[in-house]
């Protein structure tokens, strides 16, 4: 006959001290406490498996388990034992299910791609690349098993950006999602990538070019306004950066991130590794732009950057900060943008200049083939380039001229109104 045992209370487990030898105060239905010489009391629960042998179940620390949390995990090994099933065993499947869940999540899939991808993209979109995540994917999915995520549980956060008219971010969202997917499928974790189906029913993005200014005379006027709010107004870091931006055209991020230690004074060169394909390129200064560097080397050239933030030297200025003075100048985002000196310059260096489609193409980082299907290489064409972007730059002046002779006959005009 089962030995009868009274329950214990939750004064006798908090007050139940340590002896010079382990010991055991047991509560009914197998459950115990066991104390140790050392202070430590833990939850046990003695029980047979069906061929007989006596087995033990841990259920955690006192007090981080209470007694009645305690008795709980009892009832449900007993409940479990009494349908025919072994509680160490139940234990075991729900512990490798936890692990597989906290290894196969979306979470922890997403973190091992991007540390792959990390080494493919530039740090710059790779923070783009962690911002969505952070921000519309992983708050939704983070936490789910890759395999039990439904396209719905996809469409919510895909369809709240779109709500937000967040269409570009919502296709990005898409796509890194559609990465990791095709992630844990490599993997061998998942069979099949939702992310195709799911394309039908959200919005598609509209592609709108970048506005730019391609009259010559219209641009003359633009690089005369940059001079004069280079006189006394802005940070000097942002005025030299928009005076130089029109000679060379490069993207903005790069501009921005630009480091002393890449610019040769000697050489007349810019070499740096193109965000946007990871490659090395060079960019031949002219003249004007060496004139403002040395302006420029004054108030930055013991730290960095070129363009240090005013408030932090150790980070460069935004694009925003940017966009903002060609805004101040009164330029519209339907006017102009930062990143229309490229579509300005592609289009009258061909146009005006008739210089050669492929130079300009190289100067401009994209990739471009010989007639053998070999892409150039950073050093292919650099004299002809060189001579293009001085040429470049003298027409750039020339404009800027005639610009002040066109706006102060103007002014002349209103005056004698």
């Amino acid at each position: 006959m089962a030995r009868l045992v009274k329950p214990l209370t939750a004064t006798q487990v908090q007050n139940a001290k340590p002896k010079d030898k382990a010991y055991k105060l047991f509560d009914g239905g197998g459950l115990f406490l066991h104390v140790t010489p050392s202070g430590g009391k833990h939850w046990k629960m003695k029980f047979k498996q069906a061929s007989g042998k006596e087995s033990l179940l841990s259920f955690g620390a006192f007090p981080e388990v209470s007694l009645e949390q305690a008795r709980r995990k009892r009832d449900e090994a007993r409940t479990q034992k009494a349908a025919g099933k072994d509680p160490g065993e139940v234990r075991r499947q729900e512990k490798a299910e936890r692990e597989s869940m906290s290894k196969n999540s979306f979470g922890a899939l997403a973190a091992k791609w991007m540390e792959l991808a990390e080494s493919n993209v530039s740090p710059m979109t790779m923070r783009h690349y962690r911002g969505v995540m952070e921000l519309h994917l992983l708050p939704a999915l983070g936490n789910m098993h890759i395999r039990e995520i439904r396209p719905a549980d996809i469409l919510a956060p895909l369809k709240e950006l779109e709500k937000r008219d967040k269409i570009a971010t919502c296709r990005k969202a898409c796509q890194l999602c559609s990465q990791v997917m095709q992630f844990a499928i490599a993997m061998g974790v998942l069979e099949i990538d939702p992310i195709p189906s799911l394309r039908i029913l959200l919005r598609t993005h509209k592609v709108t070019h970048r506005s730019t200014i391609l009259d010559p005379l219209e641009l003359g006027k633009l690089l005369v306004r940059i001079d004069d709010y280079g006189q006394g107004r802005g940070y000097f870091a942002v005025r030299y950066a928009m005076q130089i931006m029109p000679y060379i055209f490069v993207r903005t991020n790069e501009l921005i991130n630009a480091r002393w230690e890449q610019i040769n004074f000697e050489t007349c060169e810019w070499r740096y590794t193109v965000s946007k394909t990871n490659t090395p390129h060079i960019v031949p200064l002219a003249p004007q732009v060496m004139a403002i560097l040395e302006k420029l080397k004054i108030g930055t050239g013991n730290g960095e950057l070129l363009f240090p933030n005013m408030r932090d030297y150790t980070h460069p200025i935004s694009e925003v900060t940017m966009v903002g003075a060609l805004r101040r100048m009164g330029y519209t985002p339907e006017e102009m943008c930062i990143h229309g000196f490229r579509a300005t310059a592609r289009t009258l260096l061909d146009e005006v200049l008739r210089e050669r489609y492929d130079l300009i193409e190289h100067q401009l980082a994209h990739t471009v083939r010989d007639p053998n299907g070999r892409a150039y290489n950073r050093t292919e064409h650099l004299e002809e380039r060189r001579r293009m972007m001085n040429r470049w730059a003298d027409y750039l002046d020339d404009l800027r001229a005639k610009a002040l002779v066109v706006l102060s006959e103007n002014t002349e005009k209103t005056a004698g109104d």
